[in-house]
């Protein structure tokens, strides 16, 4: 599935094998020929790119002009407020629901009486 980095939306390609440079998707009208949606792009690589010669570009959601652009082929991540939402879930789980927790002030209090108790004992 080629979809969209930003909504996840499938792209059809209506019979093209690469979106062109200012082609959009029909969901969220992101564009698809950008570096986000390449198969090349990798974040920690120099100019954030597997092919070494590529051409630094700025706007990595914007469309561009890349010869070496090809649409990623993937299962469509989380973006969005759906990423926000589940890293929240994921970190509620992992160190428990804030609400369950008391309040700073409250835990500070405890964390002094605990020391103060221990200093006492020795």
């Amino acid at each position: 599935m080629k979809p969209c980095h930003h909504c996840g939306a499938a792209w059809d390609g209506g019979g093209k094998r690469q979106p062109g440079p200012r082609d959009i998707c029909g969901a969220c009208s992101a564009y698809l020929h950008c570096c986000l949606n390449c198969r090349f792009y990798e974040p920690g690589a120099h100019n954030e790119c597997y092919i070494p010669n590529t051409e630094w570009v700025g706007d990595k959601a914007g469309g561009n002009f890349c010869d070496e652009f090809e649409f990623a082929d993937r299962e469509p991540g989380p973006s969005g407020a759906g990423a926000g939402e589940q890293a929240r879930t994921a970190l509620d789980r992992l160190f428990g629901d804030a609400g369950d927790r008391a309040p700073e002030s409250d835990r500070l209090d405890t964390f002094r009486k605990l020391l103060d108790d221990e200093s006492r004992n020795s």
